[in-house]
């Protein structure tokens, strides 16, 4: 299977309980194929929970899901040592970290010393415990989420941890006719509790040893063999350098930025049929790969100045390669 194969048809397996909502689907992929982990912002109500759990499904993948809360603690994400009293040792139990796609449902409402329990899973796709590692599943994808208007009882995202994610998507409304086929759905009996109702049905093995090049390690290889010209390099570093240099950001993306765009415009490819590079790509993604780097200047904010606003000008200002 082909990545344009594959995206068509997880896209036609989620939409069998998401009505809508094809970008944000879209970028899923894009971080599924390129290994990293997505911050999802929206307000409630909008499916992020059902998306992620429909691609779990349509991935064959493990779904772990974990409501961050102030009192939740490190232990309850990764796990602990319990001590057995018929062997008189101590074993290791597993948390809901170890799966395939975890959702961390509202990860700002809790403490930063349980964030920073992601932070080494989300990197190295282990986790310690009393000394000792262990390794999580292979693939190991975050989505987590967050409510872009309660700040009551939230932790702001340190940006470490923000630069952790490969992408940020911004949810919103969905179109009238999408809205309709939502209530039309409901009226007929779907329940978004029910998942298996719509009989949603894996489309490529999770597994590295499947047979017949449908495994996700070998769509991932067709996207690392994607090729990049010079000048597509060229115009990555502008992007990100443009961000360092703008009087309305305090900070600019880093390299680790430059590599995320990289890998995200190698995946928009693929997904795009085809087996190199071209400046769209780099374009339709910048956003999602700066927008939770980049950090505006506080004049900036008191003024009204939103994030995006300030990316999009910045991103269509630079010259585009020829």
């Amino acid at each position: 299977m082909r990545v344009v194969e594959f995206g068509d048809a997880v896209r036609r397996q989620v939409s069998r309980a998401v009505v809508g909502q094809q970008a944000a689907v879209d970028m899923s992929l894009i971080a599924l194929l390129a290994n990293g982990h997505v911050l999802l912002e929206g307000l409630p109500g909008l499916a992020k929970t059902l998306m992620v759990r429909s691609l779990a499904a349509a991935l064959d993948l493990q779904f772990g899901r974990i409501q961050f809360t102030p009192d939740l603690m490190p232990s309850d994400v990764t796990g602990s040592s319990v001590f057995d009293q018929r062997t008189t040792e101590f074993k290791f139990r597993q948390g809901p970290i170890f799966c395939g796609i975890l959702l961390a449902d509202e990860i700002n409402r809790t403490t930063p010393k349980t964030q920073s329990a992601l932070l080494q899973a989300m990197e190295e796709r282990e986790v310690t415990v009393d000394g000792q590692t262990y390794d999580l599943p292979s693939p190991f994808l975050v989505f987590a989420t967050q409510n872009p208007i309660d700040f009551e009882g939230t932790y702001p995202l340190p940006e470490a941890q923000q630069d952790r994610f490969l992408i940020k998507v911004v949810l919103g409304y969905p179109e009238a006719d999408d809205e309709r086929d939502v209530l039309r759905r409901h009226h007929q009996g779907f329940r978004a509790t029910e998942l298996e109702q719509v009989g949603i049905e894996p489309v490529v093995s999770s597994t590295a040893g499947a047979t017949g090049g449908d495994s996700l390690a070998s769509l991932r290889a067709e996207v690392n063999a994607v090729s990049v010209e010079d000048k597509m390099f060229d115009y990555i570093y502008g992007l990100v350098s443009a961000t360092r240099s703008n009087r309305q950001i305090l900070i600019g993306g880093s390299p680790r930025a430059s590599i995320a765009l990289l890998g995200t415009a190698k995946a928009m490819a693929a997904l795009r049929g085809r087996d190199f590079v071209i400046p769209d790509d780099v374009k339709s993604m910048a956003l999602p790969v700066f927008r939770h780097r980049v950090i505006l200047r506080p004049e900036a904010e008191v003024e009204g100045i939103g994030i995006d606003t300030v990316l999009t000008s910045v991103i269509d200002a630079q010259t585009v390669p020829r």
